[in-house]
This record gives C-alpha cells, sequence and structure tokens, in this order.
C-alpha cells in the first residue's frame, strides 16, 4: 500500500495548495501556486500534478499512502468525479480521480474541501478529541461539514453538509444556488460587502464613510472589518447583522445534529470577538437548554490548511479500511 506519509491538494479557485503530510500530522514539506483557472480543467489538473510529483520527488513514490485532494463544489467521494465547481470555469463532471489515478503510482481520493476541513479541524485542529463537529467556513461564501461519531457525514451522494444554502429567510435575496435567502447570502462576507455597497449608495451609511469608500462596488468585507475595528457603528451593525443571521443558522444545525462543537473559520472568522460573541448570544438565546448543555463555539485553528489536513484524515481512515 505504500508508505506512511500522505500527499495532501487543496485546490482553489484562486491559488493550489500540495503538501507532504504524515500521519501524526507533522507537515513535511508544501508548495503553492496560483490556479490557471481560466485555462479549463485539463490544464488545472496538469500544474497540480506536476506539483505534485515534484513534491515526491525526493521522498519518492514508496513513501506515499495517498494522494488525497479537496476540490471544490459538489463531488462524488466514490467516484471522485466534480460535478460542478462553481469557481471553477468549465468544471461539469470532471473524472478528478481519473485524471490522477492513471498518473499516479499509488491510490487517489477526491472529497469536498469544506468537508474535509470539517474532518482536518476535528482530527487535528480544534476538534480534536472530540466526536461529534459542525464545521462552517465563512468566506466569500459559506461551506460546512459534520462530523457524526468520528465519521463525515456523506448523505446517498455524498453531497452532505452544503450548509451555507440552508434557506433561512423566504423574502431574502436570490442565491446563486437557485433559492432564496440562503445562509451563504446573509451571512458570508460577500452578503457583509454586498450591504455595505447598498447602504453606502442609499446615503446611509456616515459621510465620512462615503468618502472613503469612493465607489461602493468596490468595498471589501476587509474594510467593513477594519471599520468596525476602529468603532465604527455602522461597520458593527453590518457584521452584527451577518452574524445573526449566523447564529439563526447554527442553532438550527444544533438542534439538528447535537454537536460537542461547533468551528467557524473561513476569512470572516477573523472578525473575532464582535462575530463570535453574537453567534454565541444567539444561539444562546434561540436553542434548547438540553443542546447548549456542553457546546463550544470556537474559531477554527488550522487556517488555510484546513483541508490539507482533511484530506490527510480521509487518506488515513480509507489506508486503514
Amino acid at each position: 500500500m505504500g508508505g506512511d506519509l500522505v500527499v495532501a491538494v487543496d485546490l482553489g479557485g484562486t491559488r493550489y495548495r500540495v503538501a507532504l503530510i504524515a500521519a501524526d500530522g507533522e507537515l513535511r514539506a508544501r508548495v503553492s501556486g496560483p490556479t490557471p483557472a481560466d485555462r479549463g480543467p485539463s490544464a488545472v489538473l496538469t500544474q497540480v500534478h506536476d506539483a505534485v510529483a515534484a513534491l515526491v520527488r525526493d521522498a519518492g513514490w514508496e513513501a506515499v499512502a495517498a494522494v488525497s485532494l479537496a476540490v471544490p463544489g459538489p463531488v462524488d467521494p466514490w467516484t471522485g468525479v466534480v460535478r460542478q465547481a462553481p469557481n471553477l470555469p468549465g468544471w461539469f463532471e470532471v473524472d478528478v480521480r481519473g485524471f490522477f489515478a492513471q498518473r499516479v503510482p499509488t491510490r487517489v481520493l477526491v472529497g469536498n474541501d469544506a468537508n474535509l476541513a470539517a474532518l482536518g479541524e476535528q482530527r487535528f485542529g480544534a476538534g480534536r478529541a472530540t466526536r461529534d463537529l459542525i464545521y462552517l467556513t465563512v468566506s466569500t461564501g459559506i461551506g460546512g461539514g459534520v462530523i457524526v461519531d468520528g465519521r463525515l457525514l456523506l448523505g446517498t451522494h455524498g453531497l452532505a453538509g452544503e450548509l451555507g444554502h440552508v434557506a433561512l429567510d423566504p423574502s431574502g435575496p436570490p442565491c446563486s444556488c437557485g433559492n432564496v435567502g440562503c445562509l451563504e447570502r446573509l451571512a458570508s462576507g460577500t452578503a457583509i460587502a454586498h450591504r455595505a455597497a447598498m447602504e453606502l449608495r442609499a446615503g446611509v451609511a456616515p459621510a465620512r464613510l462615503a468618502a472613503l469608500a469612493s465607489d461602493p462596488d468596490a468595498v471589501r468585507t476587509e474594510d467593513v472589518a477594519a471599520w468596525a475595528a476602529a468603532g465604527e457603528p455602522f461597520a458593527r451593525r453590518l457584521i452584527a447583522d451577518a452574524a445573526t443571521w449566523l447564529g439563526i443558522g447554527v442553532t438550527g444545525f444544533v438542534h439538528i445534529f447535537n454537536p460537542e462543537m461547533v468551528v467557524i473559520g473561513g476569512g470572516v472568522s477573523r472578525i473575532g470577538d464582535l462575530l463570535f460573541d453574537t453567534v454565541r448570544a444567539v444561539v444562546a438565546a434561540r436553542a434548547m437548554p438540553a443542546f447548549r448543555e456542553g457546546l463550544r463555539i470556537v474559531p477554527a485553528a488550522l487556517g488555510d490548511d484546513a483541508g490539507l489536513y482533511g484530506a490527510t484524515a480521509a487518506a488515513l481512515d480509507h489506508t486503514a479500511g
């Protein structure tokens, strides 16, 4: 079956990362680069494969137990086919596993990036020693994963855990998934920036901020977070509104899955206490008491490496049978 190293790949719409990780979680080596998304699936996969081959050159393939890839969008984890990757143009029914299986002399596994990030946080990050965990990554969109009794929840077609597309507001904004009022459209970084732009254009925001943001559509979530950190009430309200929706979503997930821990990662989680204090307060006010017992809502510990560690955990599980 090979050695005890895993080649973990985290393929994003903007960048890809490849790491050589040992069974104990030691990261031995890594490479990364920009994803040539505009050149199509074959070019992207070829570039990632070349990075994998370069990384393994010193260790040798005999030391590698598996190549394990975390990819965006709905993916069939049994066949390794990406059904659709919204941030990768032209990615419809792409056989990622087949591509790599023809080119590497070891086992190949493929999983959804947010699902695998959940597994990474549970095995190597904030959720170590927990058996039941919900993970949310709050960034441009909102992804998620659910760990039940130590195992990743996959569902009939391997698509479980699409927590960002749970609809919360029937009169809310339309979502790219075809629904309306999804958590992603209410609480993501994109939602925060969009709300800020709307209020700047409408003249609701203070004049001093309108002067700073001459082009409202260019306002980023990071700008809103910086204004909030400086004590700007307008920005703090926008973040608190998004965090309230996030807390409402978390309350529902807690009632469904009864986890020990909810881990929140992604760029928006770096806002810190303003976000987490609001989420915790909403859950405390809305969740039934029995579901709150022992529940912890915490920041992710692995940052951008969660997908790499989750891909590693999935490979180790598969190797162990």
